[in-house]
């Protein structure tokens, strides 16, 4: 019914003497604040939508505004008082999407301009080093794929001795402007140049080299350096050196990620290194004098004795350093386990008899302890 439709005017928010500036502004906000595209999946917002554009399509028009003060929504309903009876049917139909993008000049998702300054694309590439590279650092040569400016144009895509042209159908704007008749009268709005293709420029004698794209595909090979205490799986960034830009735009980035090979003697967490080093019962009986491995060769080491399996000893700053600090350096975890012999002699087996007589339950506390848990003597 014609009266339970709201008022035009309420409907945009302005007074019945508003003028046609006013009523404009009103919608602009509107619809952009109730566009589809702003609130995706909302009945409500649609239906707003809706009833925006209606209003608006009615008030811009100063006949049919003219039409709606005096006869209200009955001006524009199927044998109305007036001649729109049933004119704003094909209203309906009307897709507010394009106008709006048209009011914005394609801002709502319009044709973006080519011929403007592009960043060039980033290039992501893996680099396996060893241990002790990642360590110690390293120089490592890389080869990679990437675009770049064609040698014999220079990037101009057109042959020796020529050069591109400003395209005639858009000044070299890389767009034109088209008009559109709607509900809401004549509107313009911007596209995409389909004859230089959003360029600005046209090559009438291509180079044929790169086929008048200007960019070619090539290897490029770069020494790096890879910085000492570098871990598996991080990252340097080499700006500048991935794919070149157009129209003047910047260089992308080369970022290599890092694959350390695992080490043979040591285990690496974070700037901290851990070793396991076997040692005779004697050894760790009696306490000795033995030979471990560092990051920066042997060393020796003092263990004390009644040493048991598995203790750990820590050697402070003889770890991997920081990257970028050398003077920062982290931990060497020597943990050592205790090596039963095999394939004794007989005279060994005596020998071990008799050492095993001769002690006490006292010289095995832990074992005394476990079987004092039982409720038992050792």
């Amino acid at each position: 019914m014609a009266d339970e439709k709201r008022d035009y005017y309420e409907t945009l928010g302005v007074d019945r003497s508003a003028d046609e500036q006013t009523i404009k502004q009103a919608y602009f906000k509107l619809a952009k604040q109730y566009h589809p595209d702003m609130n995706p999946g909302n009945a409500e917002a649609e239906q707003k939508f809706k009833e925006v554009n209606e209003a608006y399509a009615v008030l811009s028009d100063a006949d049919k505004r003219a039409k709606y003060d005096q006869y209200g929504h009955a001006a524009f309903e199927q044998g109305g008082g007036g001649a729109y009876g049933g004119g704003f049917s094909g209203f309906e139909g009307f897709d507010f999407g394009d106008i709006f993008s048209s009011f914005f000049g394609g801002g709502m998702g319009g044709s973006a301009r080519r011929n403007g300054p592009q960043r060039g694309d980033d290039i992501g590439i893996r680099l396996t080093i060893d241990f002790n590279e990642a360590v110690f650092g390293c120089k490592k040569e890389v080869t990679y794929s990437r675009v770049q400016k064609c040698a014999d144009c220079g990037g101009t895509g057109a042959a020796k001795g020529t050069s591109p042209k400003t395209c005639p159908e858009c000044g070299g704007s890389g767009q034109v402007r088209v008009q559109q008749r709607t509900p809401f009268g004549v509107m313009q709005s911007t596209r995409g140049c389909d004859r230089c293709r959003g360029t600005g420029k046209i090559v009438e004698t291509p180079c044929t080299s790169c086929r008048g794209a200007g960019y070619i595909r090539a290897q490029k090979k770069l020494d790096v350096s890879v910085p000492a205490g570098i871990d598996d799986g991080q990252r340097i960034a080499l700006r500048g050196q991935g794919s070149d830009g157009k129209n003047g735009g910047p260089a992308g980035d080369l970022t290599i990620q890092i694959s350390v090979r695992p080490s043979q003697i040591f285990e690496r967490d974070g700037y901290d290194v851990y070793c396991e080093v076997p040692i005779t019962f004697a050894e760790a009986a009696l306490g000795a004098e033995i030979d471990i491995p560092t990051l920066d060769g042997e060393m020796k080491y003092t263990i004390p004795e009644g040493t048991q399996t598995g203790t750990e000893f820590k050697l402070r700053g003889k770890g991997v350093q920081a990257v970028n600090n050398p003077k920062s350096r982290g931990d060497l975890h020597i943990v050592v386990n205790v090596e039963v012999p095999r394939g004794l002699r007989e005279e060994q087996r005596e020998l071990l008899r008799k050492f095993a007589d001769s002690t006490g339950n006292g010289n095995y506390a832990k074992r005394e302890s476990f079987f004092k848990r039982f409720g038992r003597k050792s």
